[in-house]
Formats: C-alpha cells, structure tokens, sequence
C-alpha cells in the first residue's frame, strides 16, 4: 500500500493541500484500461460485424440500429484508453497537448451518456414491443424511427456533454490531465454536474425502471409467449440494470460526492471521510469504464441471429476440433502398430 502523500486535490489546479492517496489510482486505474481495451474491441467488433453481415442487418434491423450506435460509441471512448494508461503508468505526466487531454476526458462523458441514452430507447422499445405490441407495429418499429431516435439520443448527449469540453483540465504545470476541473472553476463545474446527472441519468433510469416493472408483470402473466423471446427479454432486464447499478449509479453519487468534498476542503475541512470518498471515487470511475466491455452482451440479448450464429461456429469449431482429434488418434494408432510390427520382424531376426 503506497504511503499517503500530501499533495493538491486531484482535479483541481491550485489550492489547499489535503493527504490524499493518489498514489491509488495510478495502480487501480490502467489495470482497469487495460482490462477493458481488449474486451471492448473485440466484444464490439464482433457484435458491429454481425449487424453489418449477419441475416438481418443492421439497417433493416430496427434494434440493431440503436446497438451498433452503442457500440460505435464504445468503440470512440475505448480508443482514447491507451493514452489514459499511459498517463497513469508515467505517474500522472500527460505528454499529449492540452487539446487533446479535453477531448480524452470529454469523450469519456460522451460514452457514459451516449450509453445510458441508448439503453433507455433500447428498453423502451422491447417495452413496447412486449406490453403495447399492436400499439407499436408500424409506428415505432421500423428502421426510419430508429435511425430518428438515434440521430436524437446523439444531438441530446452532445448538448449535455458540450459543456465539459469548455472547462480546462490541465494543471498550472501543464503536465497533468484531470477529469473535472480546476479549485477556480468549481463554483460553475459542481452545477453543472448535479444538472447532468439528474438529466442524463435519473431521469433515464426512472423511464428503464417503470418500463422494466411493466415487462416483468407481462412476462409473468403471459404464458404464451415465445420462449426464446422471453427469454432474452428477461436477460436483457438483468444485464441492463447490472450495467445501472454497478458502473453508472456508484459513479454518479461519488462524482458529486468528491466534487463536494472539495469544495469542503476549500473551508478548510480535511477529514479521513473525504479521503474515502476520493478512493471511492477512483473506484467508481474503473467500474464505469467497464460499461464498454458489457454493453458489448447486449448483441446477444437483443439478438436471436446472433445466438443462432454463436452456435454454428461453437457446432463447427467443435466438429473441426473432433476431425483433428480423430486424425491424431489415427495416425498415433498407426504409429502404433507399425512399431509393433517392427519388433516382430527383429524378433523373428534374431531367432
């Protein structure tokens, strides 16, 4: 465990000093990158390249449009990554340019709520197709709505993220790249933040809760639907309030939380709590980044091509894996008894 050190609060430029253990997150954090960096890729390449070859695809596959948007977008946070590890690993020296530091760190914010917009229309619409089926045929089904909803969601969490690109992230030094802002502009940053999270994710996640609690009901009370889409309807209220509880609700309180305590700290309080929620913070900042490794899951729930797909090449990797297997076991066997053969004729030689 590094020793506490004392040094200015981590995200701000200039101001009191309070120990804090920065120390930290320059360990948890790259393990963190660097855990979803492959995850991510090949998780949303695989599922991007089954919308584009599968048998329904994307563009003629209405959900299949507001996933592949989910994935693009998780594909943009998850390359500026390699530049956050980086940073962490050099010990918090950022050797990229202060435009590029905002970019990295906006963009971060950008694939938060671009993740939990998508989610909210995608349980939207497996809301309506399940509770108000007849309702939503034809109207809120097809691929033109869908591409609309999703031009909407992305010009929405533009107008809501545009903001943070205003705000400067770099120190004094210019050597260090923080992910909210300075001590001077924290009297303007911390609203900003309460109205964004009340905006971009409370509200969302009332909408997917009440829709949720209507799809339940209905799944338990019909009997006759078709199990597999029951099935993936039921996976896909699990996994979407997985992705709620763990990497966007912890994220979210402590983010104000640690802005707060700042502000705390600015008044000359220094307490072990606010060290807590600086930890905490720093946490909760992993586990949001992981929501671009799992969102990846939602090809599979949404999707029964897919799963279709998924169980032909496990059926022919297995078959291919059996052929090679017996073809070994045949020419060991073979081996075998030419060997045998061998030792009896020099047997036979030596009688």
């Amino acid at each position: 465990m590094a020793a506490e050190a004392l040094a200015p609060w981590p995200g701000n430029g200039s101001g009191a000093l309070c120990p804090v253990d920065t120390a930290f997150s320059q360990r948890f954090l790259p393990a963190a990158y660097l855990a979803v960096i492959p995850l991510g890729l090949v998780g949303n390449g695989l599922g991007l390249w089954h919308l584009c070859t599968g048998p329904r695809r994307g563009a003629h596959h209405p959900l299949g449009l507001l996933v592949g948007n989910l994935g693009l977008a998780d594909l943009l946070y998850i390359s500026t990554l390699p530049f956050l590890v980086s940073y962490y690993l050099r010990g918090r020296v950022w050797l990229f340019g202060q435009g590029w530091c905002r970019i990295t760190r906006g963009l971060f914010h950008l694939n938060l709520y671009a993740s939990i917009g998508f989610l909210t229309c995608i349980s939207i619409h497996r809301y309506l197709g399940i509770v108000h089926p007849l309702k939503a045929r034809g109207r809120c089904q097809g691929a033109t709505s869908s591409a609309w909803l999703s031009t909407m969601v992305w010009v929405w969490v533009i107008a809501q993220v545009a903001p943070d690109f205003t705000f400067s992230k770099m120190d004094n030094t210019g050597t260090q790249c923080h992910d909210t802002t300075g001590h001077e502009n924290l009297g303007v940053y911390l609203p900003y933040t309460v109205t964004i999270t009340v905006t971009g994710f409370v509200i969302p996640f009332l909408i997917i809760i009440r829709c949720y609690c209507h799809v339940v009901v209905v799944l338990c009370r019909n009997d006759t639907m078709d199990f597999s889409l029951r099935r993936r309807s039921i996976r896909l209220v699990i996994l979407v309030m997985v992705l709620f509880s763990i990497c966007f609700l912890p994220y979210h309180i402590f983010r104000n939380l640690n802005l707060l305590s700042r502000g705390w700290q600015l008044q000359g309080s220094c307490t072990p709590a606010l060290k807590n929620i600086y930890i905490s913070y720093q946490v909760t900042r992993g586990l949001a980044s992981f929501n671009s490794a799992l969102n990846p899951l939602l090809y599979v729930m949404t999707s029964e091509d897919c799963m279709s797909r998924m169980r032909t090449i496990r059926q022919r990797a297995s078959q291919s894996l059996g052929s090679t297997f017996r073809s070994k076991t045949s020419c060991q066997a073979h081996e075998k008894k030419m060997n045998i053969i061998l030792c009896e004729e020099e047997a036979s030689d030596e009688l």
